[in-house]
């Protein structure tokens, strides 16, 4: 099982970028799918993009489809999330994920997470 850090958080204002990162360690990081969630005061967490082992396959929320993109360096036990044009409701507590043996459909469901991170904040002022 991978443990997860995010990190890249941060104050910024409306149509600004900002890149997270998500360093694993442990073995295999190459073989899991990995995703980005997020959860704003008073709302449940939700997905936001998704990718395979490969980095091949990707899947993204609509919410963030054209503005957000997600990657991967497997020499490196990283994922991103590259994210643009960032509005005020895109403010969240951005959380990464790892899946064993899942696909980025079954990621983006939550059905079966094996490690979460431990979270960084996104303010986005107007």
């Amino acid at each position: 099982q991978v443990q997860l850090a995010e990190s890249g958080g941060g104050l910024v204002q409306a149509g600004a970028s900002l890149r997270l990162s998500c360093a694993a360690s442990g073995r295999a990081f190459g073989t899991y799918v990995m995703g980005w969630f997020r959860q704003a005061p008073g709302k449940e967490r939700e997905f936001v993009a998704a990718i395979n082992w490969s980095g091949g396959t990707t899947y993204s929320a609509d919410s963030v489809k054209g503005r957000f993109t997600i990657s991967r360096d497997n020499a490196k036990n990283t994922v991103y999330l590259q994210m643009n044009s960032l509005k005020p409701e895109d403010t969240a507590v951005y959380f990464c994920a790892a899946d064993r043996f899942g696909t980025t459909q079954s990621m983006a469901r939550m059905e079966r997470i094996d490690s979460w991170g431990q979270g960084t904040q996104v303010t986005v002022s107007s």
